[in-house]
């Protein structure tokens, strides 16, 4: 690497957002770096003082978390530890070196009981520890480093690891009829899309000291239940000969969980579109893309099975 290297901090790399952020193409002179947890533990502030001290570097996406939402309800120190005290220390070594921070957060942050979507300037009502421990690593990036964006997401997808998509093709394979969500509603969104969307907002941050911070919501353009989604997923398996089943259009309270879903997770992205220029596809175009890339993926494991036999 050459003096001007600008170097980009990505944690949370093995995650749906992270492994998309990888896969992007960035400009020539960009080196990103993607620790493992194993290279840099995000729950000890000395261990990210001293990885943040092993090189210069130009800015840094926080995609870590922890996303097991109902674990959290009964494991509420590890939740806050990943969710609030970790973006803390990364949000005060990223001041110290004057670094923009782009922190990835949640549609849980809010309460879900609007009947629009909701926009940034909204006040925010967590429902269980995922989303409260969520909305401590907001503020501690917020409060901790003027050069923050917390960018608020929801009902993310991708062909990377466990995800909603994933879920209703792999039940499929077993069941003609599946119980869904109805009453819930929300954008889904793709992590790739995501992961563009932090791309842009760094680049600008970068090269913009007088960039735009704060809270920002990107999510993919129109809405759907649990339900819509579902029955999507499965008129785009049929494209691919794939696993297919009826859906049953159920309330929330007939699937209960440990942690209580916000029934609104619809967010407003006026703000992103006229402060980055980042205007969402709608959500049908994104998912189509998702699923399409599950099957192509398949496909390109089953030929290798093949070649390998």
């Amino acid at each position: 690497m050459t003096a001007t290297t600008k170097h980009v901090l990505v944690t949370g790399g093995t995650g749906q957002v992270g492994l998309e952020i990888a896969a992007l193409d960035w400009p020539e002179g960009f080196a990103l770096h993607l620790p493992t947890r194993a290279e840099l533990d995000l729950s000890s502030g000395a261990g990210i003082e001293a990885y943040l001290s092993g090189r210069e570097w130009a800015g840094i996406i926080n995609c870590a978390a922890w996303t097991a939402v109902d674990n959290a309800e009964s494991r509420v120190g590890e939740a806050w530890a990943a969710n609030a005290q970790g973006p803390a220390w990364l949000a005060d070594g990223a001041a110290r070196r004057g670094l923009p921070l782009v922190h990835v957060s949640t549609d849980y942050v809010l309460a879900g009981d609007l009947d629009r979507p909701y926009r940034e300037d909204d006040p925010t009502g967590p429902k269980g520890v995922y989303g409260a421990s969520k909305l401590g690593g907001e503020l501690a990036v917020l409060t901790g480093n003027p050069r923050s964006v917390a960018l608020r997401t929801a009902w993310v997808q991708s062909r990377h690891r466990a995800n909603f998509v994933k879920t209703m093709l792999r039940l499929a394979e077993t069941r003609d009829t599946l119980g869904v969500v109805a009453d819930q509603h929300g954008c889904p969104t793709s992590a790739g899309d995501i992961a563009r969307a932090l791309q842009t907002i760094l680049l600008r941050m970068i090269d913009d000291p007088q960039a735009p911070a704060g809270v920002y919501h990107f999510v993919n353009g129109g809405a759907a239940t649990w339900a819509d989604l579902a029955e999507f997923v499965f008129e785009r398996s049929a494209r691919h000969d794939g696993p297919s089943a009826t859906v049953q259009r159920i309330a929330t309270d007939q699937y209960p969980t440990p942690a209580r879903r916000p029934a609104n997770s619809r967010l407003a992205t006026e703000a992103i579109a006229r402060d980055f220029g980042i205007a969402p596809r709608d959500w049908r175009a994104a998912m189509g893309e998702v699923i399409d890339q599950i099957f192509a993926d398949l496909a390109e494991a089953r030929a290798m099975e093949g070649v390998q036999s």
